[in-house]
């Protein structure tokens, strides 16, 4: 243990003169790998230091123990008894940063929000979800940038995609694919009724072209002409881009951006989910596991979530968690349902390896 959290240590060192590097500085693409890497380990080099310095203080007061002075002794005992649990904690705590981490959490994402079923009402919580993952995005400092919005004439959204990049992107939103359902009187109903409406959200994780383990001979690539919202919007060009994986079969398109360039990039990264999805369903049955990823299959139509207005109560189906702050949550105060949720996973593995 000892070894392995002084590599760590090593590592962090040797990261952070690499960000002063001028040849790292200069390269946009390599300072934000290097500089991401540094700072996925600031957290397990911070509690090593911690429990270091602990374990450096439990052998002082054990070398005071053999102290004749009885006071010396009793000072000793009462700093042990505060020390040994300290020690056991942190140790705990170590274990859990230790997990080796999935290597797509790191990754920025594009991140969709489509209603539903429900009408205007769910388009209507298409909107408050967006609402809701934009304060929590600003509360990571994450950037964010519009791709794509179609909004509903009632001030909803029928579909919105984002790109949104910054430090463990992937590794916090991944847990938000899936249908959310909402369950509420809608501003429409006028007998005051409970509707139950849905929205759905899909979180691609965004490689580098390099990182695609897809040959360019496998692929059949279609451009098309995206159909607009008419009017100004509508397009002239062929922006529209599908991929289709040829070994497969199994195809992927983007008309969410007027850019030919950003559709291609945004159907390469929906096809390679959607291939890795298959690739990894095989091995998940392959190995005949009993566990089910929390993550799902990133199927829209797995319910996840139901955020009830009347009860102001949020249920996470997963791990059977239930809170009654939702008009908090709704604020974007998601931390500990993204928390609740890593733990969750930390546990299946620790119980056995992750699949």
């Amino acid at each position: 243990m000892i070894e392995k959290l002084q590599a760590i240590k090593e590592r962090y060192h040797y990261l952070l003169e690499r960000m002063s590097d001028p040849e790292v500085s200069s390269d946009q693409k390599l300072f934000t790998k290097v500089s991401k890497e540094y700072k996925s380990l600031e957290g397990i080099v911070q509690k090593s230091d911690e429990y270091m310095n602990v374990l450096s203080n439990i052998n002082n007061a054990q070398e005071m123990q053999k102290d004749s002075d009885l006071e010396m002794k009793e000072m000793a005992k009462m700093e042990l008894d505060e020390l040994l649990p300290k020690r056991d904690e942190l140790l705990e705590e170590i274990k859990v940063l230790l997990i080796p981490k999935d290597p797509e959490d790191s990754k920025d994402v594009i991140f969709e929000i489509r209603s539903g079923t429900g009408g205007d009402e769910a388009s209507i919580f298409a909107g408050d979800l967006l609402k809701m993952y934009s304060k929590y995005f600003e509360t990571q400092g994450w950037k964010v940038e519009l791709i794509d919005e179609n909004e509903n004439q009632v001030g909803g959204y029928n579909k919105i995609v984002l790109e949104v990049t910054g430090q463990e992107v992937y590794g916090k939103l991944k847990f938000e694919s899936g249908a959310h359902r909402v369950q509420r009187v809608p501003k429409t109903e006028s007998q005051g009724r409970v509707h139950t409406s849905a929205a759905t959200v899909a979180v691609i994780p965004k490689y580098e072209e390099e990182e695609l383990d897809i040959k360019k001979d496998d692929l059949k690539t279609d451009t098309f002409r995206a159909s607009g919202a008419g009017g100004q919007h509508v397009n002239k060009t062929e922006s529209g881009v599908r991929f289709t994986h040829i070994p497969t079969g199994i195809a992927a398109e983007s008309t969410d951006s007027r850019s030919q360039h950003k559709n291609r990039d945004i159907a390469l990264q929906r096809l390679y989910q959607k291939v890795r999805l298959v690739q990894k369903e095989k091995v998940y049955q392959e190995q005949k596991s009993q566990r089910k990823s929390l993550v799902g299959s990133g199927d829209r139509s797995d319910k996840i979530r139901t955020y009830n207005y009347p009860q102001n109560r949020m249920t996470d189906h997963r791990i059977n968690l239930t809170l009654y702050s939702l008009d908090k949550i709704i604020q974007g105060q998601i931390d500990d349902i993204i928390q609740a949720l890593q733990v969750a996973e930390n546990a299946e593995k620790m119980k056995g390896g992750d699949s």
